[in-house]
């Protein structure tokens, strides 16, 4: 499904002549629309949360959580997901036709920040009907959005779970735009950043996403009887499906907005408890980085519970194991009464 725009305004200043937000729905909005809980994927999802699976979970990436009777239960709940802007599966992003050139944006697409993401995501909700969420449940950058959530529109939202996530960027994202543009403008096909003419950048793509997997544990959540070699092909085959399909512009566009993620002088104006759940082997959002995010929600007011997970899955465990969570986030949700 598609929402659109029109004259969107960008915390920059900048303009979206058309605005387009990819999204699905689980289970049905009831009368009142009362009932929507919003998710939000990682940097490099889709807005599939349930369903068809790979390897990776670039689709049926809260297969475990959504469905009748789990977390998100469709029974009782619409769960929406979109795809955030900025990235390259459906929502307006780098490959977009600029309406004023006839051509994709590419390098001409304007810097976006996590408040235009979500007023994006507002844009949708306000269009469905939906004037307040019953939770926001989101990982990784999504969780990035579910903390600008609760500080751009505090009242809205009446519940919170953010996993492998942070109220600030934590990861250097600044840092990361020079590499990738450096390791992009040497592929072959990069074209002054006109690529699309030219074929896509998969090679380089692979490289990267098979680096980040590692990074992610991905290696080490594959079946333990697989020899070194068939782990290989593996992680190269998942890292190549995905570098066939998503926009290097995307990549560096959600790079930059990382890079200015930051709400922690923003935390008293939550209103949403929040469940916020890390792993102890997570590289990305590691659990060290808990305590003092909890310091600094309970210093601003905010009611926040903390859950750590124990798994050798780092990035992956709380999609791959989520029985580690769930159930702290069941106690949590029938506690604040959303459940």
């Amino acid at each position: 499904m598609l929402f659109k725009s029109e004259d969107f305004e960008l915390a920059n200043g900048g303009l979206l002549a058309e605005l387009e937000i990819a999204y699905e729905c689980y289970g049905q909005l009831n009368d009142h629309k009362t009932n929507a809980i919003m998710v939000s994927h990682g940097i490099t999802s889709s807005h599939i949360a349930a369903g068809e699976q790979t390897e990776d979970r670039r689709r049926g990436w809260y297969q475990e959580l959504i469905g009748p009777r789990k977390l998100l239960d469709t029974d009782r709940y619409c769960v929406i997901s979109s795809n955030c802007l900025g990235s390259c599966y459906g929502s307006t992003g780098p490959a977009s036709t600029n309406p004023a050139t006839g051509k994709p944006y590419g390098q001409d697409f304007p810097e976006i920040t996590y408040p235009d993401m979500v007023r994006a995501q507002h844009g949708l909700l306000q269009e469905l009907g939906v004037e307040h969420l019953t939770a926001y449940v989101a990982s990784s950058i999504g969780g990035f959005q579910a903390f600008q959530w609760a500080v751009t529109f505090p009242e809205y939202i009446s519940s919170i779970v953010a996993l492998d996530t942070a109220p600030k960027d934590t990861l250097d994202f600044g840092s990361g735009v020079p590499g990738l543009m450096d390791r992009f403008s040497k592929d072959p096909n990069w074209n002054n950043g006109d690529y699309y003419s030219k074929g896509s950048l998969a090679e380089t793509l692979t490289e990267i996403r098979m680096e980040t997997l590692r990074g992610y544990g991905f290696v080490d959540k594959l079946e333990p009887h697989l020899g070194v070699a068939e782990r290989e092909a593996i992680l190269a085959e998942t890292a190549r499906d995905w570098a066939l399909e998503f926009d290097p512009h995307s990549l560096i566009t959600l790079t930059r907005a990382g890079a200015t993620f930051n709400v922690e002088d923003d935390l008293g104006k939550i209103v949403a408890p929040i469940l916020y759940v890390l792993c102890n082997t997570d590289e990305w959002f590691p659990a060290r980085i808990g305590k003092d995010v909890m310091a600094k929600l309970l210093s601003a007011g905010v009611d926040a519970t903390y859950h750590e997970v124990d798994s050798p899955l780092g990035h992956f465990a709380t999609t791959e194991e989520p029985e580690k969570w769930v159930p702290a986030a069941e106690i949590f949700l029938n506690r604040v009464g959303k459940a």
